[in-house]
């Protein structure tokens, strides 16, 4: 967010800005709990006071302000997307890792068919 917001600190306006949510007009457009959503899908693990905060940004409100009722509709909201399409795991950052000093393939040289290592022709 290029302008100061109620409510939305340094970290939640570097996670706004890098979901493409740079301006209030622009938060406005998607809401409280859909501005929520997209930083989830990013990646990114906010509690549930970002959700509050933003409410409470568009509501020029302190978030601790916010009924209860209200939150429990943001959370409802915000429930209904992801039951809706839910929330992709990351990919492992690699592909598995397998242990294969136990096992032989019929292919692996036999230890005995391996030339010892010599230091004077090396």
């Amino acid at each position: 967010m290029s302008t100061k917001l109620r409510n939305i600190g340094p970290k939640s306006a570097a996670w706004l800005r890098q979901v493409g949510l740079r301006t209030p007009e622009e938060l406005t457009a998607i809401g409280a709990v859909g501005a929520f959503v997209k930083v989830r899908r990013a990646g990114f693990k906010p509690s549930l006071n970002l959700l509050y905060s933003l409410e409470g940004a568009l509501q020029d409100c302190h978030w601790q302000e916010l009924p209860e009722a209200r939150r429990t509709e943001l959370v409802a909201e915000y429930e209904a997307i992801i039951a809706d399409k839910p929330l992709k795991k990351a990919p492992p950052a690699s592909g598995p890792v397998y242990d294969r000093t136990a096992e032989r393939r019929d292919d692996d040289a036999d230890i005995d068919d391996v030339p010892p290592f010599d230091d004077e022709t090396a």
